[in-house]
């Protein structure tokens, strides 16, 4: 398993395009996927998924007909970690973005 280092929001959105700092006091990351219809939003989950499980890194996240809005953060480091900086590559890489 990976040890997280924590690097921040303001960090990892240096490193990533369309991703935006979740508001309030919590160091988070989110985006909003939207695709073409449920299938496709479902197939992109399914990818991330196993992802998720092989870096023991999972999202939270919230699925409804063809959008898929993410939140990362790393609960081990209390914030955005080089970890979540990897799941979102990951993320933007299998939706095309």
């Amino acid at each position: 398993m990976t040890r997280a280092t924590k690097i921040g929001a303001t960090a990892a959105l240096a490193q990533l395009s369309g991703w935006a700092e979740v508001e309030g006091s919590r160091d988070a990351i989110q985006k909003t996927f939207k695709f073409k219809d449920f299938n496709e939003a479902f197939g992109f989950m399914t990818r991330v998924a196993i992802k998720a499980d092989q870096l023991d890194h999972h999202p939270e996240w919230f699925n409804v007909y063809n959008r898929v809005e993410v939140l990362l953060a790393t609960h081990d480091v209390d914030g955005v970690s080089d970890l979540d900086v990897q799941m979102a590559t990951f993320m933007d890489g299998v939706a095309g973005a």
